[in-house]
């Protein structure tokens, strides 16, 4: 992943690690990290301790056929804004799924596509990868947008053992920009996805029209 600093930032580049203790290990992980670290002003900072969230590393895409110019999106319950106390659990997102030991990116992309949506995705533009929430987890997420034949598109897909029940639908990509600026969609990986995809957008259409 490319470093977020600017040439003229001061570099810390030294972590001790003093300890990692798994506390919690269920569907997900907990792992409680004691820690020091290089600070900006130099030196060693406090020790300070903090549980960290261990999911492993996710993927995300967002299913675009560049000969119509949609974008297909998906519906589902989310555990977590219901957890928070949002009346409206239900979020619009972009197919995603958690990258698995031998897995590469791609392969999670394209199989969770044909399962979330029943998509079979052509050509994949990696758009970038990011840290939703670095200050409890250790999860990554890699974004891409794939392109894919949105006709027909539609219906419930989801596996029944795992107790998915999604609702798939394409829209105008113009509908799926604005509900990214308008807060319709809450998802941050997916507002991302949507927004990096508009930068390239006509590029895109561009080069997945070449034969």
């Amino acid at each position: 992943m490319p470093s977020s600093r600017t040439p003229s930032a001061p570099r810390p580049s030294r972590v001790e690690r003093l300890a990692r203790e798994r506390v919690f290990q269920g569907y997900f992980a907990v792992d409680r990290h004691t820690l020091r670290h290089e600070q900006f002003q130099g030196g060693l900072g406090p020790k300070v301790t903090r549980e960290i969230f261990e999911r492993g590393h996710a993927v995300c895409v967002l299913p675009y056929d560049p000969a119509t110019d949609q974008a297909v999106l998906i519906e589902q319950f989310r555990p977590g804004p219901f957890a928070a106390g949002d009346a409206e659990p239900w979020l619009i997102e972009t197919v995603a799924g958690i990258i698995d030991a031998g897995e590469s990116a791609e392969d999670v992309v394209r199989r969770e596509a044909e399962e979330e949506a029943g998509l079979t995705l052509g050509r994949l533009e990696a758009l970038t990868t990011q840290y939703m929430s670095p200050g409890g987890s250790s999860e990554s997420i890699a974004l891409f947008v794939g392109e894919c034949d949105s006709a027909g598109v539609g219906g419930l897909h989801g596996l029944d053992h795992e107790g998915e029940d999604i609702r798939v639908f394409a829209t105008p990509f113009a509908e799926a920009h604005a509900m990214a600026l308008d807060g319709r969609i809450r998802n941050a990986m997916t507002a991302l996805a949507i927004l990096q995809t508009a930068a390239k957008r006509d590029a895109l259409r561009k080069a997945w029209s070449a034969p």
